[in-house]
C-alpha cells in the first residue's frame, strides 16, 4: 500500500512538468551575412510539432513537454540543432550553412509564340509617363533610415586578434549568439536616423530635414557626416529610368527600355501585395559579367506599375570589392499615384581580397506619411540638400563619442522608443553588442588607426596630425623632405578651422612653412573667410594648373622623383579669400593674394613690354603679383554634406560642373610695373552611354591677352614619369608648350566590362578596357614671344593641334591600370616619344 501511495504521490508531482508548455521565437539567418532565411522549417527532432518561418526567417513555436532541442532546415543550407532551457519563453537564433541538396532549376515556358511576360512589360512601358516618379510635381514623407555594419568571414589571423577576441567575449556576456560564435558576422557599427523628407521634380532637388539620429559602436569620429551621407537622401533608388547608379555603376534596370538585350524574363505567378494583385516576374541576365540584377519584380495587374522589386546583383558582375548586392524596394500601391519607396533595404557586403574579411553594410530605410504634389514656394527651400538641426558636441570629454546625445548602454534613447519598425533577433543582439563595444580599449585604438589611414589625420587631444601622406617624400632638388602638419578640430572651435605645416630639405637645406585658418561665418550659404601665408618651394609647372585644389594624393606624389624639370621656384604666397554660396549648386569665391616668386634656375627676362633684356643676375629674378581673383562654380544637382567644420560633396552628379575664374593682377618685375588679365573656363561631366560604359570629359579654355613672362602664362602640364596622370598630357615634356590663349579637352571613356567579358580565357580576371583622348589647341602671341624672346625654354608655335590617344586595361589585380599611348602630332619634337607605356594605380568599384 505505501508503495503504491509513494507512486501515485510521483506521478502527480510528474504530471506538471510533462504538461509544461514552452514558446520558443526567434529568427533564421544565412551564417555569412544575418541576411533571413525566408519560409525555413522549424521543428522538434523525432517529433510532429514544427512551423514554418515567414518571408522574414521569423517563427513562433509552442511545444509541451521538455524537449532539449530544437532544429531549423531550408533548401540549400545545412539543418542546424540548438539547445534547449527548462524556460517556459526562450529565444533562438539559427544561422545556417550553406549546405544540404538544392534541387536543380526547372524551368516551365509557355507553349504560346511569345513569353507572357513580354506582353506586361509592354503595358509597363505604355503606363510609364503615369507611373514615374516624374509625373509627381512635389512629394514629401517621413523616412528612418537605419545602418548596421558588421565585419564577416573572418580569417583565423584576425580572429585570434585582442580586438576581436574582446568583443566575442562581450558578446557572450551579452547573451547575443549574433556575435558570440566564432564565425558569426562581428558587428562594429549601427546608426539611425530620422528625416522629412522634400522631393521637388522640375527642376529636381531634394532636400532632407535631420531630426534624430542615434549611433552606436565604433564607426568615425566625424559622427554627422556619417550620418548625413548614410541618410535616406542617398538611398533614394528609382528604376522607372533606363539606367539604376548603385555604387557608381549603371545597372541597367529590369524594366528599361530594350531590356529584353539583357534580361531574361519568367513570368512565374500572379499574387496579392497588399490589396494589390500583381504579376510575379523572375529576371535573370544573358550574361553573367554584366551590370545586371537576378532576382524578381512585381507589377500591378491595374495600371501596371512596379510595385515591388527583390533584386541581387550577379556574384560574377564586373564589379570590385563588392561580394554580395541586394536591392529590396516595396513602392506605395498605384491608387495612390506615383510610386514612393515605402520601404528599402540594401545590403552590401565589401571584400578587398579573397582571404581577408568582408564588411556588410546593411541599411535599411521605412518611409511614411506621403504628400504629393504639395510645393514649398519659400525662397530657398529646396536648395539645401542636408538641413540638421543635430548639433555637434564641443565638449573634449563627448569627443569619442559618435552622437553627444546617444544613452549610456543599457539607457533608453529616441528610436528605442518610438522606432518605426521592429528589429529581428539578430539586430536586437547586435544593438546590445554595440552598446558596450566602444567603450572597450582595443576597439577605440583600432579606430584610432583606422581614421589616419582613411583621412590621413592622427587624432591625438584637441589636433589632428598630418596629412601622412605629406610626412616624407624624396627628390632631386629637396633631397630629403620631411614635413611636420596638424589642423584643429571642432573640439577647439566650430567655426574656426587652422591648418599649419613646417617642412625641411636636406639637399638645398631650405625650411618651409605655412598656415591657413578659416573662420565659418555662416552655415546656411556657407560663408567662409579664409588667410593663408605660405614659404615653401614650388614647381612652376603646376603654379597654374586648377585640377590641383583639393588633389592632396597628386600634391604630395608631385614632391617625388625628378622636380626640377617642373622649374623649381621659391614662392611666399599671401591670401585672403571669401567663399558664398549664393543660390542652389552656385559658389563664389573672391580672393585677393600677393606672390613673391624667386626662381630657382636660369632665366633670361626683359621686365616690361618695352624695356630692354636684363642680365640673369639673381638679384633681377624677383617676380612680385598682386592678384584678384573672381572664381565661380555651378553644380545643379551637387549634394554638399556639411562635417563638423567642413564639407564634402557625395552623391553621383548627373549634370556638368562649369567653372569660370577671372584674374586681375599687377607685375612688378624689376620695377617693371604693368597690369594684366587672365581666364579660365572649364566644364566636367561624367555620363553614362548606356551599355558601351561612362564617359568623363573635361573641357577647359584660357585666355591671357597680357603678354607675360613665360612661366606664369599656361603651362600645359606634361608627364615625364613612367605613371600614368590622368589631368595630364602623358606623352609631353614640361613646358613643351606655353600659351596665352587655349583649349584643351580630356576624356577617359571606361567600358566597364563591355569587349573582356565577351572572351572566355579573360572574363575570370575581371579586366576592363579603357580609352582616353587629350587634345590641346593653343597659341602663344608676338607680344608674348617678345616679352620672353631670349629664354631658351620658350617652345616654337602652335601650328595644329596636339593630340595624343591611348587604349589600355584597367582593374588588373583591381587596382593596376596599363595604359598604351599614341602622340599623333609633333612627332619630330627632339627629346620627346612617339609612344609610352604608363602605369598608375586606381581603386575603382
Amino acid at each position: 500500500m505505501k508503495f503504491l501511495a509513494s507512486l501515485l504521490l510521483a506521478c502527480l508531482f510528474a504530471l506538471p512538468a510533462a504538461a509544461q508548455r514552452i514558446v520558443i521565437s526567434g529568427q533564421v539567418v544565412e551564417a555569412t551575412n544575418g541576411e533571413p532565411v525566408p519560409f525555413a522549417s522549424i521543428f522538434v527532432p523525432k517529433t510532429s510539432a514544427g512551423i514554418t518561418a515567414d518571408a522574414d526567417g521569423k517563427f513562433k513555436l509552442a511545444v509541451t513537454g521538455s524537449p532539449d532541442s530544437i532544429a531549423a532546415s531550408a533548401m540549400g543550407f545545412a539543418t542546424q540543432r540548438r539547445k534547449l532551457s527548462d524556460a517556459a519563453v526562450q529565444t533562438v537564433l539559427f544561422r545556417l550553412k550553406s549546405g544540404g541538396v538544392a534541387l536543380a532549376e526547372v524551368v516551365v515556358s509557355s507553349r504560346k509564340p511569345e513569353n507572357p511576360a513580354f506582353r506586361i512589360l509592354r503595358e509597363v512601358q505604355k503606363h510609364k509617363p503615369e507611373n514615374e516618379r516624374s509625373a509627381l510635381k512635389a512629394a514629401e514623407f517621413d523616412s528612418y533610415n537605419r545602418i548596421e555594419t558588421s565585419l564577416i568571414d573572418l580569417p583565423k589571423s584576425l580572429s585570434n586578434r585582442k580586438v576581436i577576441k574582446d568583443i566575442r567575449a562581450l558578446a557572450v556576456r551579452q547573451g547575443a549568439a549574433a556575435a558570440a560564435d566564432v564565425d558569426a558576422p562581428l558587428p562594429i557599427f549601427a546608426s539611425e536616423v530620422g528625416s522629412r523628407v522634400y522631393q521637388k521634380y522640375t527642376p529636381l532637388r531634394r532636400r532632407e530635414d535631420l531630426l534624430h539620429k542615434q549611433m552606436r559602436g565604433v564607426g568615425p569620429r566625424e559622427g554627422s557626416v556619417l550620418s548625413q551621407m548614410l541618410g535616406s537622401n542617398f538611398q533614394n533608388f528609382d528604376f522607372y529610368p533606363n539606367w539604376q547608379n548603385v555604387l557608381g555603376k549603371d545597372f541597367i534596370s529590369p524594366i528599361a527600355e530594350g531590356g529584353r538585350l539583357t534580361y531574361e524574363y519568367e513570368l512565374q505567378d500572379s499574387v496579392f501585395i497588399g490589396k494589390d494583385w500583381c504579376y510575379k516576374i523572375g529576371v535573370t541576365p544573358k550574361r553573367s559579367h554584366d551590370l545586371a540584377f537576378k532576382g524578381t519584380i512585381w507589377i500591378s495587374a491595374q495600371g501596371y506599375a512596379l510595385r515591388r522589386v527583390d533584386l541581387i546583383a550577379s556574384p560574377e558582375a564586373n564589379i570590385n570589392f563588392v561580394s554580395d548586392l541586394r536591392i529590396f524596394q516595396d513602392l506605395t500601391p498605384p491608387t495612390d499615384g506615383p510610386g514612393l519607396p515605402a520601404r528599402t533595404k540594401l545590403v552590401i557586403s565589401v571584400r578587398p581580397y579573397e582571404k581577408q574579411a568582408a564588411m556588410l553594410v546593411r541599411f535599411t530605410t521605412v518611409s511614411s506619411n506621403f504628400v504629393r504634389n504639395k510645393l514649398h514656394e519659400e525662397t530657398g527651400f529646396y536648395d539645401q540638400p542636408i538641413v540638421s538641426s543635430l548639433m555637434e558636441s564641443t565638449d573634449n570629454s563627448l569627443a569619442g563619442k559618435l552622437n553627444p546625445g546617444m544613452p549610456e548602454s543599457g539607457a533608453g534613447g529616441y528610436f528605442d522608443q518610438h522606432r518605426p519598425d521592429t528589429l529581428s533577433l539578430s539586430e536586437r543582439q547586435t544593438f546590445a553588442v554595440l552598446d558596450s563595444a566602444k567603450s572597450l580599449p582595443s576597439v577605440r585604438n583600432v579606430l584610432d588607426w583606422v581614421d589616419l589611414l582613411v583621412n590621413g589625420y592622427k587624432r591625438v587631444g584637441k589636433f589632428d596630425l598630418g596629412p601622412i601622406a605629406n610626412a616624407y617624400a624624396n627628390n632631386d632638388f629637396e633631397g630629403n623632405r620631411f614635413r611636420f602638419g596638424f589642423r584643429t578640430t571642432p573640439d577647439i572651435s566650430r567655426n574656426w578651422v587652422t591648418q599649419a605645416y613646417v617642412a625641411y630639405g636636406t639637399k638645398d637645406g631650405r625650411f618651409k612653412y605655412g598656415a591657413r585658418t578659416s573662420y565659418i561665418a555662416e552655415r546656411r550659404h556657407w560663408t567662409v573667410f579664409t588667410g593663408e601665408f605660405k614659404h615653401d618651394v614650388e614647381q612652376a609647372a603646376l603654379l597654374d594648373n586648377d585640377f590641383l585644389d583639393n588633389n592632396n594624393l597628386f600634391v604630395a606624389a608631385s614632391r617625388w622623383g625628378r622636380f626640377r624639370q617642373g622649374k623649381p621656384v621659391l614662392r611666399d604666397l599671401t591670401a585672403l579669400s571669401v567663399q558664398r554660396d549664393l543660390f542652389h549648386g552656385f559658389t563664389q569665391t573672391l580672393t585677393l593674394r600677393y606672390q613673391n616668386i624667386e626662381p630657382l634656375f636660369d632665366i633670361r627676362h626683359r621686365p616690361g613690354p618695352n624695356m630692354p633684356p636684363v642680365s640673369d643676375a639673381p638679384e633681377s629674378n624677383g617676380l612680385h603679383l598682386s592678384e584678384l581673383v573672381s572664381e565661380s562654380r555651378y553644380a545643379p544637382d551637387e549634394n554638399l554634406v556639411q562635417s563638423e567644420n567642413r564639407r564634402r560633396a557625395v552623391g553621383l552628379k548627373r549634370w556638368p560642373v562649369f567653372g569660370l575664374r577671372y584674374t586681375l593682377g599687377a607685375i612688378d618685375w624689376n620695377q617693371g610695373n604693368f597690369m594684366y588679365h587672365k581666364f579660365n573656363l572649364s566644364i566636367v561631366h561624367s555620363l553614362s552611354v548606356g551599355q558601351l560604359g561612362r564617359l568623363t570629359y573635361r573641357a577647359e579654355g584660357n585666355y591671357i591677352p597680357t603678354a607675360l613672362p613665360y612661366f606664369i602664362l599656361k603651362t600645359p602640364l606634361g608627364n615625364q614619369t613612367p605613371f600614368y596622370n590622368a589631368n595630364a598630357f602623358n606623352l609631353m615634356n614640361y613646358f613643351e608648350f606655353i600659351t596665352d590663349r587655349s583649349a584643351t579637352l580630356r576624356l577617359d571613356h571606361h567600358f566597364e566590362g563591355l569587349f573582356v567579358n565577351s572572351i572566355p580565357g579573360l572574363r575570370s580576371l575581371n579586366w576592363r578596357l579603357v580609352a582616353t583622348g587629350n587634345v590641346l589647341y593653343g597659341k602663344l602671341s608676338d607680344r608674348s614671344r617678345r616679352i620672353n624672346g631670349d629664354s631658351p625654354d620658350l617652345p616654337g608655335p602652335i601650328s595644329t593641334p596636339y593630340i595624343e590617344v591611348g587604349y589600355g586595361i584597367e582593374n588588373i589585380f583591381k587596382f593596376v591600370r596599363v595604359d598604351f599611348i599614341h602622340r599623333l602630332t609633333y612627332r619630330d619634337a627632339p627629346g620627346t616619344s612617339n609612344f609610352g607605356i604608363k602605369v598608375g594605380a586606381q581603386f575603382r568599384l
